[in-house]
């Protein structure tokens, strides 16, 4: 009888959901499937179920689909491609760069420092890296561009190794691991950043990848933006690869595995994800009792990816050759992956008795082989040239797909038992004077006892020599392929933005037609595609929202962007706005899907760099599911520099009716203030956005560019669009602030009390109406401000305040809003259609008393008049709670707030009239 364990899980599926309605029939099944083991063996048995399976299919009974194969190789040892390299000279510089690596994250750890690092996601990595830098990416002078590699966060010591073997980063700087500000030497700082951070260091890093999952989705929509860029005729980027490095534990990460289909749809055969299966997450194993990399293979295929599994290395392929009866194979498809772990983390011994002893067969495959080499002949396939280099190889000729490559290896390899599988491997961040002997020993390099010992805590790097014949190897390599990577480049076309006609349009208001400011927004971007030179560069990003924000004129002209075109006769092909699809469409219609929307403004975002082609996206969205939902990508987004608009549409806690909690925003400018190279405006009007619009474009693209992203609040509640005043004070609109109505008082008999209105957003006809109603029940005059970015009034306050600080010898700077407001008469009151913290950013340089009112708590479905009302923000409330400042000045008669409250019913928010019905939702 052959020798079974116990059945592992069923990937798709268990019988026990099932009645068994025939007992005796299924035992007859059950035994001829045994007796067709025991006769005809597992290969004969797995063929027959096959071809039960397909018959099943076939007749349309619900059985799982096969996602999962063997626990092997993906190619098998016949079908590997002659590996090119000099691989015992391609060894001999990757211990060079294992050993700068760890020295210096363990130099990082010296005293006085200890600033951290990572040792063993490299160490298990370095063969993965290798592979790619000497035989298959393509720098950015290669002669079709330059191919765009997402490294593994954790893993960036090992870049850093081998740029100084290279020569682009010098003994100095790596000293300065994770000391971006304090390593200062000869006057300038010479540091390297914690993990790939292309805003610390600009002519290296392109891409940040250690926000996990962030990198995985990025790296799909910088291979579709690619195909995009080519499929519009901008730049041929048919010879650019995409790869991203990912770590298995990190795929538990929603967004690592959730856009999948997007890649598989779109045929993205210019990606290839490596997938660093070493089993471990930060703190222990990914599946301890069951098998990610066969989890991750049936999730990709099931995805429509191709799958390469690099399980075992070269030294296996003599065993797997003579398991003729696949007991070899079942051992490998039930052992677990806690097993796997425990495995490495003793010696070939234990492996022995262990692994091969499950089954007497497999036992008796290694009888002749002794303990040690079990241990060092039989490695994990992510650490065997060859076996990479063909997975490599089939990913780049694969057309259809992208690639995914599960690669099996061993966390803190090469680095001593003591680090080699262990939990807590990850966190080890220095080593002791013996580990560093060890690893010195296995590395077979030429420092001595006596300099290990001379500073235990700083160990020499170690360097051959400039005419080391295995470095200039290493170097041609890298020139035959197109020079250094990681690199960032930010050369690119210069571009001609647009003239004063773009903006004429906006400029105009909207006459006696009533229409909200996304709507301004939106003819605003038409003009400006319009642009013959320019509109071509406008990379439009909509979720499933087009409509909504009144978008869909877009739909036939620019067309949607989609790579198999469009194969249907749309619903509405006899509309003037058909819904429209095109290999070269312009706009990118992501769906409901907002992370990868935020993901594909990225890639657009940063072209300038990435192709030296500058795209201007221009993302719009519910506010309320930007900054608040993606928060994170637009960091990762401000890390890799990006520039671009994001739109936040129908915005406001109390503007967009009837959707309720989590659609009603009362505090994305607060969010947005909080990223350093955001600049957030809430604007009130159309010739406010022309303004704020035009100047992003000029300090994104103009004379001294800066790496910024705008984000403009607009909203969906239609109101009448004045024209642009003559002589308005642009640098006020720009800056934060501008007066937009003096109260008249002309005629009045009276001297009367004085006040100042803030507003932002939709909140400015707020103040207008609370103006009217303070002049003519009251005599209260009172001046309405436009307050267009209060976060950029706050961090001017901010610079400010610090130079009074550090330069207390210069002439202080005054702020803007105290500039505006020192000659302003009487108390200040705010209000916004958002949390009182918003406003509440500029308190603290307000000349004189300030008060502000906010949507304060959960939103909810109602009316416009009604939400404003409860919130008390509307004209009526703030006419009131003006009344009441004023009051307590002793500048209006104690009695006058009460009589005000009682004659605008303030209490019953049926009373409230502030706002009108109509815009989109």
């Amino acid at each position: 009888m052959t020798f079974r364990e116990e059945a592992g899980p069923i990937l798709n599926g268990l019988p026990s959901s099932l009645t068994d309605i025939d007992p005796e029939e299924t035992s007859e099944w059950l035994a001829s499937l045994d007796a067709v083991i025991d006769e005809g063996g597992r290969q004969r048995a797995r063929y027959l179920m096959l071809r039960l399976l397909e018959r099943a299919r076939e007749n349309q009974i619900g059985v799982p689909s096969l996602t999962a194969t063997d626990y092997v190789n993906t190619i098998d040892a016949e079908q590997e491609p002659w590996f090119p390299g000099d691989e015992d000279v391609e060894r001999t510089y990757r211990r060079w760069i294992r050993w700068n690596a760890a020295v210096m994250v363990h130099r990082a750890q010296r005293p006085g420092v200890a600033v951290g690092g990572h040792i063993s996601t490299y160490a298990s990595a370095a063969t993965l890296y290798e592979v790619g830098f000497n035989h298959f990416w393509r720098g950015q002078d290669h002669p079709g561009g330059g191919d765009q590699i997402f490294f593994q966060g954790h893993a960036s010591p090992g870049m850093y190794a081998r740029s100084f073997l290279e020569g682009h980063l010098t003994q100095t700087q790596l000293d300065g691991f994770r000391q971006e500000k304090s390593h200062v030497v000869d006057g300038s700082i010479q540091a390297l950043s914690s993990y790939p951070h292309p805003r610390m260091m600009p002519d290296y890093w392109q891409f940040p990848t250690v926000s996990m999952g962030l990198g995985p989705m990025n790296a799909i929509y910088q291979a579709q933006f690619n195909k995009y860029l080519h499929a519009r005729g901008i730049k041929d980027t048919s010879d650019q690869r995409v790869w991203a490095f990912l770590g298995d534990g990190e795929m538990d990460e929603p967004e690592s595995r959730g856009l999948l289909q997007l890649a598989s749809y779109e045929e993205l055969d210019n990606l290839t994800f490596v997938v660093n299966c070493n089993l471990q997450r930060l703190d222990g194993p990914v599946r301890g009792n069951g098998k990610i990399i066969q989890e991750l293979e049936a999730f990709f295929r099931g995805a429509g990816w191709n799958v390469v599994k690099v399980i075992w290395g070269r030294g296996w392929d003599p065993l797997l050759a003579a398991d003729r009866d696949h007991a070899l194979r079942h051992i490998m498809n039930t052992t677990t992956d806690g097993d796997y772990q425990t495995f490495r983390a003793n010696d070939g011994a234990y492996v022995r008795e262990e692994f091969f002893g499950r089954d007497p067969r497999t036992r008796k495959m290694v009888e002749s082989l002794t303990d040690d080499q079990i241990w060092h002949d039989l490695q994990r396939g992510g650490h065997d040239y060859r076996k990479v280099f063909a997975g490599y190889q089939a990913a780049v000729h694969h057309t259809g797909q992208p690639t995914v490559i599960l690669a099996h290896t061993i966390k803190g390899y090469s680095l001593g038992k003591g680090f080699a599988g262990r939990n807590a491997t990850h966190q080890m961040k220095k080593m002791t004077v013996e580990d560093l002997k060890g690893f010195r020993d296995v590395l077979r390099l030429p420092i001595t006892d006596a300099q290990i010992e001379e500073n235990p805590y700083q160990p020499p790097y170690f360097h051959p020599g400039e005419n080391d014949p295995a470095l200039e190897y290493m170097l041609e390599r890298r020139r035959e392929l197109g020079g250094p990577i990681p690199e960032r480049r930010s050369k690119y076309t210069q571009i001609t933005l647009p003239g004063d006609d773009a903006y004429t349009q906006v400029k105009k208001g909207s006459g006696k037609q009533t229409i909200a400011t996304t709507m301004a927004f939106v003819r605003l971007l038409k003009d400006l595609v319009r642009d013959k030179e320019f509109g071509k560069r406008i990379v439009p990003i909509i979720p499933d929202e087009a409509r909504t924000f009144g978008m869909d004129s877009f739909f036939p002209t620019l067309k949607i962007y989609n790579p198999h075109g469009q194969n249907y006769t749309p619903v509405d092909h006899d509309l003037m706005l058909s819904y429209r699809e095109s290999e070269q469409g312009q706009i990118l219609h992501l769906g409901i899907n907002e992370a990868g929307s935020v993901a594909a403004f990225t890639a657009a975002a940063t072209s300038y760099s990435t192709h030296g082609e500058p795209m201007i996206p221009i993302y719009i969205f519910y506010s309320m599911f930007g900054f608040q939902r993606t928060g994170d990508s637009i960091w990762a987004a401000a890390d890799q520099m990006a520039r671009g608009f994001l739109i936040g549409a129908t915005a406001g806690r109390t503007t967009l009716t009837g959707e309720g909690t989590q659609h009603a925003d009362g505090h994305s400018p607060l969010l947005a203030s909080t990223n350093p190279a955001v600049v957030a405006y809430d604007p009130a009007y159309g010739y406010e956005i022309g303004h704020i619009m035009r100047d992003g474009l000029q300090r994104m693209y103009g004379e001294s560019p800066e790496d910024l992203i705008y984000y403009l609040t607009v909203y969906n509640e239609p109101i009448l669009q004045p024209a642009e005043p003559e002589g308005v004070d642009r640098d006020g609109i720009l800056r934060g602030m501008h007066l937009i109505e003096k109260a008249d008082t002309s005629g009045w008999t009276h001297t009367p009390a004085r006040a100042q209105l803030l507003a932002s957003g939709v909140g400015v006809p707020w103040a207008l109406e609370a103006q009217r109603l303070l002049a003519d029940h009251w005599g209260v005059a009172a001046d309405v401000w436009s307050v267009t970015s209060w976060g950029e009034l706050r961090r001017d306050g901010l610079d400010c305040d610090e130079q009074a600080f550090l330069h207390p010898e210069e002439d202080a700077r005054v702020p803007y809003v105290t500039q505006k407001l020192k000659d302003a008469a009487g108390p200040v009151l705010a209000t916004s259609d958002y949390m009182r913290a918003v406003p509440d950013q500029i308190a603290q340089w307000v000349p004189g008393e300030f008060h502000s009112l906010g949507t304060d708590g959960f939103g909810f479905a109602d009316t416009r008049p009604a939400a404003r009302r409860f919130f008390h923000v509307d004209g009526p409330s703030l006419a009131v709670r003006t009344l009441q400042v004023l009051a307590a000045r002793g500048e209006v008669a104690a009695d006058v707030p009460g009589k005000a409250a009682e004659k605008y019913d303030l209490l019953d928010v049926r009373a409230g009239t502030s706002g009108n019905e109509g815009g989109d939702s």
